[in-house]
């Protein structure tokens, strides 16, 4: 199974528009290291328009002052559209970036749903402008206001196009805000297509631009236009150090959502071979690529022998192959860059002394593209660099421990601190050890519907409280004075019949 792949346009104040410059980049499918197509390459120009283009959408207010509910409808029809075009969708995602197509799928799944989500909670919105707030002072009324921020910055990473994407696009987009979306340029396509479904549910010009290209050339002069009220980064570390600085250097706020290298403990009276399948589950979804992967492993020495042999046998039978193939539950890294990077940590992990349990090379039968085996180090040490550094691939480095002080040790020794898993049959340890274990904690299984802030993502993602997400709360202070209003911070009084000045609470 395959599909054309469109020839897009950047899409700036809704509709499809040239470069300035005419560049292209061109899309790899990774797992035959061939050309299938072409992107758009943004330069500083492009962005600059992107830009007016939201701002123009921000000053008509026709997205930005319009109601929740006309914003639901329109993001509820978004998700229909997502749902009709699954196939289609799905297998671009495939062929774009190596993940298998059923894990694709069910990404288009989550894409539909979150802006249904979102949806629901625009149209609350409503309900709550203008809450009381009880200012314990006689002859004083306060009331909220919830406004969108204006014109948003996203930057979304490659590992999950379409829905990482959405998770930035749809709360923008809820709150009122206009956004520019500039998504990796490792894996573009759905993300365009993601602006033409958008515009075809009738979301007005502007109110979502998207922006293709290299970081240099699109990512920077987008987090550094003063015009943008808040940027959103998911991706490396260093690039989110970037960002963060110019976003800041306009007192603009930024939400990033960076590395991870997070752990999972199993205790000893663990049921093994459910434990093993959520280890693998933990390290080989979605190729290894995910920033919450658990790619360290500590499990307790009284059962190491066993659930080790149980790991190399289960982790030998993973079916590699074409991710378009049915069956496939491991693809192919998503670029050439990527896969050099991830063989060299395999290098690494030799040279440290790391015992390799199995896998570490290229597939046999996979002699094209990004392939690697599902590998698996035992023997890890807190200095071997697969045990420290994020590998953003197919590799989990395990150790082992004999008591839980330890393994929280062992746990907590890292500069991440996105996500951990604690696998036991005693619930009450699971909540000790996720009580000490640093990060997003996972009791006796994974469970990915637990989204809480990391300590080095700083994770705020997929909200629309003030604080984190995409909202300004604004306070109007109130106080009688005969047949007008006295606005708190304002000079002079305002009669009843005029609107109230704001006062805006960057809370």
């Amino acid at each position: 199974m395959s599909v054309a792949i469109p020839k897009r346009q950047l899409f700036i104040g809704g509709r499809w528009v040239e470069p300035v410059k005419g560049g292209r980049l061109p899309v790899i499918n990774p797992s035959t290291e061939e050309e299938i197509g072409t992107i758009p390459a943004a330069t500083p120009a492009d962005v600059d328009a992107a830009v007016s283009a939201a701002q123009a959408c921000v000053d008509s207010g026709e997205w930005t002052r319009s109601t929740g509910a006309y914003r639901a409808k329109i993001l509820h029809a978004i998700a229909d559209k997502v749902r009709e075009q699954k196939t289609f969708l799905a297998t671009l995602e495939s062929l774009d970036n190596g993940k298998p197509l059923a894990e694709a799928e069910w990404d288009v799944d989550d894409v539909a749903t979150c802006f249904d989500y979102y949806a629901d909670l625009a149209a609350a919105l409503d309900a709550r402008q203008y809450e009381p707030v009880d200012l314990g002072a006689e002859g004083f009324e306060c009331a909220l206001r919830r406004d969108p921020l204006g014109v948003v910055a996203l930057i979304t990473p490659w590992n999950y196009p379409l829905l990482m994407s959405t998770w930035k696009v749809a709360p923008a987009l809820a709150a009122g805000n206009a956004a520019v979306l500039k998504p990796s340029e490792a894996a573009s396509l759905t993300s365009l297509e993601l602006a033409g479904i958008a515009a075809g549910a009738g979301l007005p010009p502007g109110a979502l631009n998207v922006v293709t290209g290299l970081g240099p050339d699109a990512g920077a002069p987008l987090s550094a236009d003063p015009r943008v009220a808040k940027v959103a980064f998911t991706g490396s570390t260093g690039t989110g150090r970037a960002v963060y600085l110019a976003a800041a250097r306009n007192l603009r706020p930024a939400v990033m959502e960076l590395g991870g290298k997070s752990a999972l403990i199993v205790f000893d009276d663990a049921d093994v071979a459910r434990a093993v399948e959520w280890a693998m589950f933990g390290v080989f979804w979605t190729n290894g690529q995910i920033c919450s992967s658990t790619s360290r492993l500590l499990v307790q020495r009284g059962i190491a022998p066993a659930f080790y042999k149980q790991l190399k046998r289960r982790t030998e039978s993973i079916k590699i192959s074409d991710p378009l193939v049915p069956g496939c539950r491991l693809g192919p890294l998503v670029n050439e860059l990527q896969y050099k990077k991830v063989v060299g940590y395999v290098e690494a992990g030799k040279a440290d002394g790391a015992t390799l349990l199995t896998g570490g090379r290229r597939p046999p039968h996979m002699p094209k593209g990004y392939y690697l085996e599902p590998t698996v180090f035992i023997d890890c040490k807190p200095e071997h660099r697969i045990w420290r550094e994020e590998i953003f691939g197919p590799v989990l480095a395990s150790a082992t421990f004999e008591t839980e002080a330890e393994a929280i040790a062992l746990a907590n020794g890292s500069e991440f601190g996105l996500a951990a898993g604690v696998i036991s049959s005693d619930l009450e340890r699971c909540r000790a050890g996720a009580g000490g274990a640093a990060g997003r904690h996972l009791l006796d299984q994974l469970q990915p519907a637990l989204l809480l802030p990391g300590a080095l993502g700083r994770g705020q993602e997929l909200r629309l409280r003030p604080r984190a997400g995409a909202l300004w709360l604004r306070g109007l202070h109130v106080r009688e004075a005969g047949d007008h209003l006295h606005q708190l911070g304002q000079v002079g009084l305002v009669p009843r019949d005029r609107p109230l000045p704001q006062v805006v609470i960057r809370d």
